[in-house]
């Protein structure tokens, strides 16, 4: 319901079966509050429709796949009360936070490309960590999307990041959540799984869980590297990775491949 995927939601739960999943989250674009735009999410009267679709598949597919309800929700401070009113009318599996709006400019959209010109880079990463930082402040979310989604298009932050990864990951601790390995990253510019491989390394010296995202936007995509992500976290020291049942999280063995 995004208006930028294609396939429906069986032929998304049926690629999972495909790829051997004993489990799959559904987690499409919350309706973003800030502006409609049907390329980038729903709109608010698609919300229940979606949440009654995705429970009816938990059941059709229950005894060949585990289907979690999710969501992603955006953070843009005027808009928050918004959308905690309706984060907590629905009972989801998991809520993935993501910031992709700073000021008035969506920056990871490819129409908007234009921003960029003549933009400080390195105060873009650091307004950008500190949005996402008030983002798992709030408690609302249980999982940190794409953390460094800055770098889509491959503009790069030429200062060490570590203190600012830092300070986002006390507050995902702090929060009792996790953050994902985003594979997507590399269908973009950037060619490299969200967060950084600096930052899986910071999150796991500070024992921050982990969990598994494809950020599928169609059913090819489903699981897709994830072997390079599972390679990532168990380098960096992971033997376990989150998973979420009615907004609990709990740690799992890491698949083997």
């Amino acid at each position: 319901m995004c208006g930028h995927a294609s396939g429906t939601l069986d032929e998304l739960v049926l690629a999972g079966i495909e790829q051997g999943l004993d489990e799959i989250g559904i987690a499409d674009h919350m309706p973003l509050l800030y502006f409609e735009d049907p390329d980038l999410a729903m709109a608010p009267d698609q919300l229940p429709v979606y949440v009654e679709r995705v429970l009816e598949l938990k059941d059709k597919y229950k005894d060949r796949i585990t289907v979690r309800l999710g969501i992603e929700a955006d953070y843009h401070p005027e808009t928050m009360e918004d959308r905690a009113r309706l984060i907590e009318q629905y009972p989801w599996d998991y809520v993935i936070g993501s910031v992709h709006i700073l000021g008035e400019w969506v920056f990871d959209d490819p129409r908007h490309l234009s921003g960029y010109e003549g933009l400080d880079i390195d105060q873009f990463y650091i307004d950008y960590l500190a949005a996402v930082g008030d983002m798992m402040a709030t408690g609302l979310y249980n999982t940190l999307g794409h953390a460094d989604l800055a770098k889509k298009f491959n503009f790069r932050a030429a200062i060490d990041l570590d203190p600012y990864y830092r300070e986002v990951l006390e507050k995902v601790l702090s929060a009792g959540a996790c953050y994902e390995i985003n594979t997507a990253g590399l269908r973009w510019p950037a060619a490299e799984m969200y967060p950084a491989p600096g930052f899986v390394r910071v999150a796991a010296e500070m024992g921050v869980p982990v969990t598994l995202g494809s950020d599928a936007h169609g059913p090819a995509d489903v699981a897709r590297d994830f072997d390079k992500a599972i390679a990532l976290i168990r380098e960096a020291g992971y033997k376990e990775f989150a998973v979420f049942e009615r907004g609990e999280m709990k740690l799992a063995p890491l698949p083997e491949g």
